[in-house]
């Protein structure tokens, strides 16, 4: 594990000129309406510059609908995602965040939140951006859940993905969950802007006044993407709810999702780094959940007492597990 040492003075090479061309993109309002979507990998030749999201600081509510929904945050692994653009500052790439949860008497888990397209602009000169994304989170098992007794049973299920099935063993097998706007109902596209969520009420330890900027996303969790095997829609179904358990309801369908990103200054981009990263990511983060720059944090509450998921729960989800493999096993 390398020290993280965040860059804070931005690289020489900027040029600018991306909104003088298109006027209707800056703030207050700005309307990307005029760009079209690319994919993470299509565009990788055109990115010069990048700026590293070494904080990314998520939270949820725990308890979503009660007089106290009791809040809570964590930090996802660090420097595994960034913003990638040109030198006139159109964005063409984003890498996204991973990071790992445990769940007792089951595995470990990684989640991730997947840009599976973006279209927007960086303008160095004032620290500000706008980007519009396509966001799916996936939850798949780590190689490290077989470590559990009730895990290697779980491992020896995913052998029937040699017969066609999609149990959620790897990263290309994941869960996938749809998200939507918070502002506007059933809209896909999800809006990285300027300032930060929940600001002025902010814990400190979620604040890094070390960054260089910062910009926060909102979304709202949807449904599961339904498999063409009932066996492995009947799994997942499960596997969400044990996950949801571990993490306090982080993807509950109807919960709303933000994290805040704290960039350091921008940096160069070698392209054939870029790719390497990027590739090394879309397949997973590594077997113990660490980011070559270290772990995230646990989840904890603002006044700093970590998220404790009740036993209870966990006796329950593992119960449905058992009863799902003797019903199917």
């Amino acid at each position: 594990m390398k020290k993280l040492i965040p860059n804070h003075i931005p690289a020489k090479g900027w040029k600018g000129g991306f909104l003088k061309k298109n006027p209707e993109m800056k703030y207050p309002t700005p309307d990307l309406g005029a760009l079209k979507f690319n994919d993470n990998l299509d565009k990788i030749h055109n990115i010069t510059r990048q700026q590293r999201v070494l904080w990314p600081e998520f939270t949820w509510e725990t308890q979503k609908g009660k007089t106290d929904p009791k809040r809570c945050f964590q930090m996802f692994a660090p420097d595994i995602s960034r913003v990638g653009y040109d030198n006139t500052g159109q964005s063409w790439s984003i890498i996204c965040p991973q990071q790992g949860t445990f769940i007792p008497g089951v595995g470990t888990f990684n989640v991730e939140v997947t840009v599976t397209g973006q279209k927007g602009w960086v303008d160095e000169s004032n620290k500000s951006l706008a980007v519009d994304m396509m966001v799916k989170p996936k939850i798949w098992f780590s190689p490290a859940a077989n470590e559990s007794s009730l895990g290697k049973i779980l491992w020896s299920i995913f052998e029937l993905n040699h017969l066609g099935y999609c149990f959620p063993s790897e990263k290309k097998k994941a869960i996938e969950l749809n998200t939507y706007q918070t502002t506007k109902q059933k809209s896909t596209t999800i809006a990285l802007r300027d300032g930060l969520f929940m600001e002025g009420n902010l814990p400190p330890f979620t604040i890094h006044k070390e960054a260089w900027s910062h910009a926060n996303v909102e979304v709202e969790i949807g449904e599961i993407d339904l498999n063409h095997s009932h066996l492995v829609n009947e799994f997942n179904t499960i596997i969400m709810k044990a996950f949801n358990i571990g993490s306090g309801n982080m993807l509950q369908q109807g919960n709303i999702l933000a994290w805040n990103v704290w960039f350091d200054a921008p940096s160069l981009v070698k392209q054939s780094e870029w790719r390497n990263h990027a590739d090394v990511w879309r397949r997973s983060i590594d077997i113990d959940h660490c980011s070559p720059d270290g772990p995230g944090t646990d989840p904890r509450f603002a006044n700093g007492t970590p998220f404790k998921p009740e036993k209870e729960l966990f006796d329950e989800v593992i119960t449905d597990i058992k009863n799902f493999i003797k019903k199917h096993i």
